[in-house]
């Protein structure tokens, strides 16, 4: 199993804001800790501001939380697609369409803080299965070469970069 970092040339310059905040070699443990941290934060967060946005026309903290099951399952795709050899190219994915067409803001925050951790385990138990070679093989999304481990770390980054975005811009305040 590949406990490395992924190099520059695994990943399109893009991604390297979530990647350079995954300090860890082993980003599977970093993947397992945001299970109970995922859920900590959201247990922190009242019923009464799961629905607040910043700004008028930003996400509410339902739909931050929407959209980080939304990118761990385009990532988790992503990482089993090019695990398994895929060749073709995968495509990206517009976010703020997928957050708009969600409707996450008429469900509570733990029920989808609970399908986070159902996709987010789905995807551990799969990259925990991967040899050396699968870990390191390349193929293409949004039309860049990624790794799959550099989607490993991007799953692990994203998650903390929208926690800061949570503590900064949106108030929440937790432990992490």
């Amino acid at each position: 199993m590949i406990t490395s970092r992924p190099s520059d040339t695994e990943y399109a310059p893009y991604y390297s804001r979530y990647i350079s905040l995954v300090s860890e070699a082993d980003v599977l443990s970093a993947l397992e800790a945001q299970v109970d941290e995922i859920q900590r934060v959201g247990e922190s967060i009242t019923p009464e501001r799961e629905k607040y946005r910043y700004e008028e026309d930003k996400w509410s903290i339902r739909e931050v939380f929407g959209h980080l099951t939304d990118t761990e399952r385009v990532f988790g795709y992503r990482a089993f697609c090019i695990s398994r050899g895929e060749r073709a190219p995968l495509p990206s994915f517009d976010q703020n369409p997928y957050v708009a067409e969600s409707r996450y803001n008429e469900y509570g925050l733990s029920e989808l803080i609970s399908e986070f951790i159902l996709v987010r385990k789905s995807n551990i138990a799969l990259l925990r299965r991967l040899n050396d070679g699968e870990w390191k093989r390349m193929g293409t999304a949004s039309n860049n070469p990624v790794s799959v481990r550099a989607l490993a770390f991007m799953m692990a980054g994203h998650v903390r970069h929208h926690f800061k975005g949570l503590r900064t811009s949106y108030g929440v305040i937790f432990g992490t």
